[in-house]
């Protein structure tokens, strides 16, 4: 019998580079559902002991277990999106129908801040400065919600089967990890800790700071009230700098209106109450669940918008937690392993 043309190791070199080329082409065809599957683990994380606690507790038919969770969470995660999308294409309609508005209002701001630094054109200018990023990041995140739709479907069509065979999916997932048991249930453990904190954390977060600094608007005269609360909400996901992004402009309108005391009041407000929040509720959640470095959330925030859109707010801080891990469980697998080699020499000899 004739030598075969190729040694099993070669075959397997092969095989390997076939599997490499097929995965990469893979991942390229599917990059623009990407947010998908991420979107898809963070679900299943979020909702896996509801899960297991309706079919293994209550015996719900797997199959009602996940169509009742994906409804569950349409209500509470999705809708509450939609509704806020609406509103901001409303707002972004009524300023479009009412450009004179925001006309007065940028050049009331303009005479004000003008006069206090002796340089009256400084806010227009920095307006028609800052017009092209501001273009480009707002068509960046609406060309992102453009795929919001697919994207949802593609999560919800794996999340459904996740949940149905929820066993065999964390079996597999834990067989194909490159790591020990323990190193395997550490890192889960740590990935689900990172996604409490950061989606129900934060987003409690956020509802708190936006709900005050609503209230703050309300207290001391500032126009649309809820509606800046609703953003004061989403910009909160960046931690310290966001709500200031609201609340410190609205603060320079009232008083470049003559509301002197109202402006002070909101700034008062703002960086007395609305910041501290943050501060406070961060480190009960840091005692609770985990906790989310301020930095790696704002890199996060910056990596994740160009990748995901507005979701990038979520998934960005949460991609680098999760890289983070894993650079965490390689140094301590590199150290056991030194440690056992260390050991093995120490017996040879």
């Amino acid at each position: 019998m004739n030598n075969p043309v190729f040694s099993q190791k070669e075959r397997n070199i092969i095989i390997l580079i076939i599997v490499l080329a097929l995965g990469g082409i893979l991942l390229y065809a599917m990059k623009g559902i990407f947010g998908a599957f991420l979107g898809t683990f963070v679900m299943y994380a979020l909702f896996r002991n509801l899960n297991i606690f309706l079919i293994e507790r209550w015996r719900w038919p797997r199959s009602f277990s996940a169509v009742f969770i994906i409804l569950l969470s349409l209500v509470i995660i999705v809708l509450p999106f939609v509704g806020i999308g609406a509103m901001l294409v409303n707002k972004a309609v009524e300023l479009k129908n009412n450009p004179e508005w925001l006309t007065r209002l940028v050049d009331a701001i303009n005479d004000f801040v003008g006069n206090l630094v002796g340089k009256p054109d400084l806010i227009k200018e920095q307006v028609e400065a800052s017009a092209a990023y501001l273009g480009g990041l707002l068509t960046l995140v609406l060309g992102g919600a453009a795929n919001v739709f697919l994207e949802v479907s593609v999560m919800y069509f794996i999340l459904y089967f996740l949940f149905i065979n929820y066993r065999g999916f964390e079996n597999s997932f834990v067989h194909y990890m490159p790591f020990d048991e323990e190193n395997a249930a550490e890192f889960g453990e740590e990935l689900k800790n990172i996604t409490y904190s950061n989606i129900i954390g934060q987003t409690f977060i956020a509802i708190v700071q936006g709900a005050c600094l609503a209230l703050g608007f309300w207290i001391f005269g500032a126009n649309d009230a809820f509606f800046w609360g609703v953003i004061c909400a989403i910009l909160s996901f960046i931690p310290l700098l966001g709500p200031p992004l609201i609340f410190v402009p609205a603060a320079v309108i009232l008083i470049s209106q003559g509301m002197t005391w109202q402006g002070v009041g909101l700034l008062i407000w703002g960086f007395g109450l609305v910041i501290n929040i943050d501060n406070v509720l961060r480190l009960v959640i840091a005692k609770r669940i985990g906790d989310i470095h301020p930095i790696i959330t704002v890199v996060g925030v910056v990596i994740g918008l160009p990748l995901f859109g507005l979701m990038g707010l979520v998934y960005g801080p949460l991609l680098l937690s999760y890289f983070i891990i894993a650079v965490k469980i390689y140094k301590a697998n590199k150290r056991l392993a030194l440690k056992k080699q260390m050991l093995e020499d120490a017996l040879e000899k």
